[in-house]
């Protein structure tokens, strides 16, 4: 064993814990790494990056496993997981929170809602902060308030050099710019400062349906509602594929939905803490499904799309309503470009049985294939197998061209490669 690695916590095949720390979410993933470096620090962090640059392994980095294609477990690699980091520690008065790169979104919620605080975060309470932060980071509160990546202040991150380094506005800024949007390409962010705000503590959830028949109508007058919706109101619709649809928005904050409750047809509206409504999409079975997913960005949502979205196939499929402060910003101004989007759509599978994994990915495919003659990009965080036709659907070129000399500058050999991949020019 060599000095990097004598005082790190290493699990390899057999030890306790290794096949549960090797388990992410998706069981299609089932690999083997050579070690996995259960790190509780960033000491711990540097020492597991100086270690699989000695011996030539494959760098995977775990937070929540949420990945679909399982980038975080390296089949005989290193994985790093930052599990163990999952601290957060918020000052109410600053209204300010420091996350380990280990956190959950609940852990992120639960700590700052405490104060009546929150920031932007994700829809399913078991998501890595890590993750989803660094692809952009979609919430409830994104049209009050911005992606999750235009709430953070400040990044601490381990470089392909093992160097330490804080990210920010005026330090290495063009690495800031980069890890807003641009994924785990630059290194293994260890710790998250995140602007909050008085969101409060309650939410609203308003909802209705309309069989194949009348979906059509239903979905037409939602979008439009959508278009000049308070930025309190994130509108929402899903269809099981059966040409039926569920609509409504879900409303954060301050103000009155009653005037948009009026627009909608006999609305079942449900009350809730924002804790709640947090984890009301965490999923049952947890890491037992196999499963595939497929997305994309609108701009706009014609008669034809929504004529797509509602035709019967197999998969369940959904629409989330963007704008607000997410167009606020300026698309030059962070990696994450796709400031225009209207709706994001998402197809998603899930299965149990190996022998359908052909089948429920086609699916998948066929149904997100209706969508892609209106589609204008896609979620880096929705990407799955799509490779590097995928990336170039997430950045578009002047992205892309900057994403890559930013790591041209911070890990020009590709050492952090097990993601949607930004590559640097050497290697392109």
């Amino acid at each position: 064993m060599t000095t990097t690695a004598q005082n790190l916590n290493l699990l390899r095949a057999g030890d306790p814990g290794y096949d549960e720390a090797r388990t992410v979410w998706n069981a299609m993933v089932d690999r083997r790494p050579e070690a996995i470096v259960r790190a509780t620090g960033t000491h711990d962090v540097v020492a597991a990056v100086r270690l699989a640059r000695e011996r030539g392994l494959e760098i995977g980095v775990r937070c929540g496993g949420h990945n679909a294609a399982g980038f975080a477990v390296p089949d005989g690699g290193l994985m790093i997981d930052l599990t163990p980091m999952g601290a957060v520690r918020v000052a109410p008065g600053r209204r300010t929170a420091w996350v380990q790169g280990g956190a959950l979104l609940g852990a992120l919620d639960a700590a700052a809602q405490r104060h009546g605080l929150a920031t932007t975060a994700g829809n399913v309470s078991h998501t890595g902060v890590g993750g989803l932060t660094l692809g952009g980071g979609m919430g409830w509160l994104a049209r009050q308030y911005g992606l999750a990546c235009d709430n953070v202040t400040a990044y601490r991150i381990v470089t392909a050099d093992g160097d330490v380094l804080s990210a920010t506005a005026a330090e290495h800024p063009d690495l800031f710019w980069a890890l807003r949007g641009g994924g785990g390409n630059f290194g293994v962010v260890t710790e998250f400062e995140f602007r909050l705000h008085e969101a409060g503590t309650r939410a609203l959830v308003a909802e209705y349906e309309a069989d194949a028949a009348h979906a059509p109508a239903a979905l037409r007058h939602w979008r439009d509602l959508a278009a000049a919706a308070p930025r309190q109101a994130t509108f929402e619709a899903s269809s099981p594929g059966d040409g039926s649809v569920k609509l409504g928005f879900v409303w954060v904050g301050a103000g009155d939905p009653a005037r948009l409750l009026a627009e909608l047809p006999r609305p079942r509206v449900r009350r809730m803490s924002y804790l709640a409504l947090q984890t009301r999409d965490d999923t049952t079975g947890g890491h037992t499904y196999r499963r595939y997913s497929k997305g994309h960005y609108l701009r706009a949502l014609p008669d034809a799309a929504i004529e797509a979205f509602l035709a019967p196939s197999a998969g369940s499929r959904s629409l989330q309503a963007y704008g607000g402060a997410i167009a606020d910003v300026a698309p030059e101004d962070t990696a994450f470009a796709h400031r225009d989007t209207r709706f994001e759509f998402t197809t998603g599978m899930r299965w149990t049985d190996p022998a359908q994994d052909a089948e429920r990915m086609a699916d998948a495919r066929a149904t997100a294939a209706a969508l892609a003659p209106f589609a204008g990009g896609v979620y880096v965080n929705m990407l799955n197998d799509e490779g590097e036709a995928g990336v170039r659907r997430a950045y578009p070129a002047a992205q892309l061209a900057r994403l890559t000399a930013v790591k041209d500058v911070y890990d020009p050999g590709n050492v952090f490669h097990l993601n949607h991949n930004i590559r640097p020019s050497a290697r392109s």
